[in-house]
């Protein structure tokens, strides 16, 4: 027979449930927008193709992303993003898009230059343009502050990226999707077939393109791992072109699969929150085996 429950057993309970709810709920709002956001994880990553060169052994690639600085990023953590990252001594570096969160409201450019410019990889510093690269008449800001740090700024363009005269793979980069023209057969043109080919497009949902043109690998953003997800119902802020990848890899295509990997950037955009989406730095080494 059930228990009885009395009035005040049942108030009781009813109230210690509401406050613990009430609790957590305070707790979680604090930690998605004071705490996970201040946070860094470094992931660590082997990619493994035949048709990487056997030169290429061992190069250490780093990818950042997203930083949307003027929003909820700083400068202060800028400056230590650069720090770690040149602590990894990467061999070639990335970034993938939105730099700024609005570019004609930001006021800081020479403060970003000087700080990006301190940025070190041998064989190269890379960037393509994000959304809001493009947004708030941003267009020749970004382009004007990545290449006064040192970066070369890949616009539907590829480069050849040499270890030595009989070695080397090809880096592609593209225009952004939704406010740019990317366009992967203008950034193929000088590129050989058979060569190993990383692809940069801030986009991740343009893999299924880039899944046609024999392209091994594709690093994007833009998607903030879903800036917030919710256990059982998953990622609950997916933005155009990033919401069928929205975080981490995927095998893409059949016959030559592509493999994409989507970083979950630094900053946040539009809600200053980010919840069980730990902001990223990736490292990615490469190898044949």
């Amino acid at each position: 027979m059930p228990k009885k429950v009395s009035r005040r057993s049942f108030l009781k309970r009813f109230f210690g449930t509401l406050l613990t709810t009430v609790g957590l709920s305070v707790g979680g709002y604090t930690y998605a927008g004071r705490i996970e956001p201040k946070l860094l994880k470094i992931n660590k990553y082997q990619i493994s193709h035949l048709d990487i060169p056997v030169d290429f052994e061992n190069i250490k690639i780093i990818q950042f992303s997203d930083t949307h600085l003027g929003f909820q990023y700083t400068l202060e953590q800028l400056q230590e993003l650069v720090e770690e990252i040149n602590n990894h001594k990467p061999d070639i570096l990335f970034f993938t898009g939105d730099l700024l969160d609005e570019p004609n409201k930001y006021g800081e450019f020479e403060r970003v230059i000087s700080i990006l410019k301190k940025l070190e990889a041998p064989f190269g510093k890379y960037a393509v343009y994000g959304n809001h690269d493009h947004g708030g008449y941003g267009t020749d800001i970004f382009k004007r502050i990545m290449e006064e740090s040192g970066f070369t700024l890949l616009l539907n363009d590829s480069i050849k990226i040499e270890k030595n005269a009989q070695s080397s793979i090809y880096l592609l980069g593209i225009d952004d999707a939704m406010l740019g023209r990317p366009d992967i057969s203008a950034a193929l043109a000088n590129v050989p077939d058979e060569a190993y080919k990383i692809l940069l497009s801030h986009a991740p949902d343009l893999a299924d393109n880039a899944a046609n043109f024999n392209i091994q690998l594709q690093l994007s953003g833009h998607s903030h791992g879903g800036q917030i997800q919710i256990p059982l119902l998953g990622a609950l802020v997916k933005p155009p072109y990033g919401e069928k990848y929205y975080e981490g890899f995927y095998t893409v295509g059949e016959e030559k699969p592509l493999t994409l990997y989507v970083n979950r950037g630094l900053g946040t955009t539009r809600l200053p929150f980010r919840f069980l989406s730990v902001p990223e730095l990736t490292i990615f080494t490469l190898s044949r085996k």
